[in-house]
């Protein structure tokens, strides 16, 4: 009886032995999570028509790979119209800057020579032999009166003898004669004193005027165009350039390229469908690059960044991956609203995201997996 006993307080002994060291035993830690990866949604920035899709989901792309093309619409026209300005702004730049012509400038020269001897034959005034003329065409004149007036006058004593040897239209005519004469004699006159006084002060100083200006003009045209003229026409094909090159950037935007390596997670396109400006139209995963994100409580966060942990998955039990914590957040989440005790404060659970540093060949995104931190 006593042997039973004494058997049996043995027995509860263990037990209770074997249940402190149960509860004072810890298991390692390990959180869930699931495998993620980056999500890529691509799109245009101009959006139309879709041409073609050269891509089926779950397909595996490299950076570059064209996956899908949108319709050109306006674009090659306004494409054409921007180059042929293009083509214009730059002539009209070569232009200014290349300056007038050797013709112009020989033209505005032979302006300036021709009105700078007019000036002078206006500032010399009447040579001598033009005086000498006009004085000797003068003196014509008054001997042509001085004849006239002696025919006159024979005439008129004839006519008044009345022998019928002149008539009295002979001496009418004589009497014009005299004065036609008469007239040419004060032109003649006036003639020589327009030569004698030269050119009248006005007519020189107009001369003079029109002279500097053909002067000015040969100065602009040897001096070339303004420095502002041709920056304006430098700052027109830079203008015009920039729209040909923002055109460009459109014809590109309508083929949609794989930003990098990685699979086509989703695209539902066919031929003709509508795309908007900037809206996604598929979503590429890329796969160079795998985590965990999970949770880790607070009595636990005795983890480091870069700490090498552990990382299993369901799909492949039978093998570990490693892995790198590479973040752990700074603020809890699922936090109580008042966390008196030490109960509630063990509630408390921290974001950590853990890169995977193998494994990239076996795992995909959204695999369940288990993180072990110890």
């Amino acid at each position: 009886m006593t042997q039973r006993i004494t058997a049996g307080i043995i027995a509860i002994a263990l037990l209770l032995a074997l249940l402190v060291y149960s509860q004072m035993r810890l298991e390692p830690l390990k959180v869930s999570g699931y495998v993620e990866a980056d999500e890529i949604r691509l799109g245009s920035r101009v959006g139309g028509r879709v041409k073609a899709v050269h891509c089926q989901e779950g397909e595996s792309v490299t950076a570059g790979t064209l996956l899908v093309e949108l319709e050109e619409f306006d674009l090659l026209a306004r494409k054409a119209e921007a180059v042929a300005q293009v083509a214009a702004s730059a002539a009209e730049l070569a232009r200014l800057k290349n300056g007038f012509r050797a013709e112009e400038i020989a033209q505005a020269q032979a302006r300036v020579e021709r009105l700078a001897a007019k000036h002078k034959i206006l500032v010399d005034g009447p040579r001598v032999e033009e005086i000498n003329a006009a004085r000797a065409r003068r003196d014509l004149a008054m001997a042509q009166v001085e004849r006239a007036k002696l025919t006159y006058n024979r005439l008129e004593d004839l006519f008044a003898q009345e022998s019928g040897s002149v008539s009295r239209d002979e001496v009418d005519r004589s009497t014009e004669e005299v004065k036609v004469t008469e007239q040419t004699q004060r032109v003649r006159e006036e003639e020589l004193k327009l030569f004698e006084e030269g050119s009248r002060a006005e007519e020189i100083a107009a001369a003079a005027a029109e002279l500097k200006e053909g002067e000015q003009a040969l100065q602009l045209f040897i001096a070339g165009n303004r420095p502002e003229d041709i920056a304006h026409a430098e700052a027109a094909v830079a203008a015009v350039q920039g729209s040909l090159a923002a055109i460009e950037v459109q014809l590109n935007e309508l083929q949609i390229r794989a930003s990098l390596d990685g699979v086509v997670e989703a695209i539902e396109l066919q031929p003709g469908d509508m795309v908007a400006a900037g809206a996604p139209v598929l979503s590429l995963m890329d796969t160079r690059t795998l985590w965990v994100r999970a949770y880790v409580p607070e009595s636990r966060l005795n983890i480091m960044l870069d700490q090498e942990v552990r990382v299993t998955t369901d799909s492949f039990s039978s093998d570990s991956f490693r892995g790198k914590v590479t973040f752990i957040s700074r603020q809890a989440e699922f936090t109580p609203r008042n966390a008196q005790t030490p109960e509630e404060r063990s509630k408390q659970v921290f974001r950590i995201k853990v890169t995977l540093l193998d494994g990239l060949d076996k795992l995909r995104p959204g695999m369940a997996a288990d993180v072990w931190l110890e």
